[in-house]
């Protein structure tokens, strides 16, 4: 990693956050909830989502796009609030950039290492996250004594990003994809895409209350305000008010985006910009 330039970062300066697409609202919304006196950037990259089906290379390529622009807002850190892209480009982009960055997979793995009783935790994500092993890999690393077993779920993102959370198809397509990891009689289970607490209820009835739900949009939230706190980056006095507390981003579809996001956050978001990131 490249190493933090302290001389750039101040406290009141904004967290970066991106996604793919939406899902990484819920890394927002956690944000929110447990460190609220920080300034949010945010950007959704809704004209190339799904990054879950896409290559490293593009992934990675997206991403430091992403993070190019936000870097023109001054951030003081940069949450790469999407799990393909934490596990295919954070490495790459850690090693060009001078300001700290998290991304979801090792909190996620962190928890999920230290809650299980039996040593059976499941992992469901894009085929992408699946594909590349990280969370296996962080949660052995962790934990000698677990077997992990990882299951995607590419249909969860487009019925989520549908609004159809609540739904006997997603109903259907959550007992199909889950049946084999109730089988196998896990005791853990990680979200691994941040689209995917948005069904939380749907997967905790399906599974049962007896396994634990881990949400890695939660526990980033958490392990970002001990990083910002290590590195006395914590925002001391909310922003005034006027300053643009939290600004949104989108590289498609404002409208839509500006919807869907008032359905998860409860901040009354009135408005999301579209850019284009490829310019970047």
């Amino acid at each position: 990693m490249t190493e933090i330039n302290r001389a750039l970062l101040r406290k009141d300066a904004p967290i970066g956050v991106f996604d793919s697409g939406v899902g990484g609202l819920t890394v927002v919304r956690e944000i929110m909830r447990q460190i609220p006196n920080e300034k949010i950037i945010y950007f959704g990259d809704t004209a190339r989502v799904p990054y879950g089906s896409k290559s490293q290379d593009t992934v990675t390529r997206f991403s430091g796009q992403i993070v190019r622009f936000l870097r023109t807002f001054q951030v003081k850190t940069i949450v790469v609030a999407c799990n393909t892209a934490s596990a295919y480009a954070l490495d790459a982009l850690e090693k060009d950039t001078d300001i700290p960055m998290i991304g979801v997979v090792k909190p996620g793995a962190n928890v999920a290492a230290d809650v299980t009783r039996n040593g059976r935790i499941g992992v469901i994500a894009t085929e992408a996250t699946i594909g590349s092993r990280m969370y296996p890999k962080y949660i052995e690393e962790l934990n000698k004594n677990v077997t992990v077993y990882c299951k995607a779920c590419p249909l969860f993102v487009p019925l989520i990003e549908e609004g159809l959370w609540e739904d006997p198809v997603t109903d259907e397509i959550s007992r199909r994809y889950l049946t084999e990891l109730i089988d196998i009689d896990i005791d853990t289970l990680i979200l691994g895409c941040t689209h995917y607490p948005l069904i939380r209820s749907t997967l905790r009835r399906i599974m049962g209350d007896g396994v634990t739900l881990v949400n890695p949009a939660y526990e980033t939230a958490i392990e970002l305000r001990e990083m910002l706190a290590g590195l006395e980056l914590l925002n001391d006095e909310p922003p005034a008010l006027g300053s643009n507390r939290y600004q949104f981003y989108v590289s498609d579809k404002a409208e839509k985006f500006v919807r869907f996001a008032n359905s998860i956050i409860k901040y009354g978001i009135l408005s999301a910009k579209s850019i284009n990131i490829e310019e970047y």
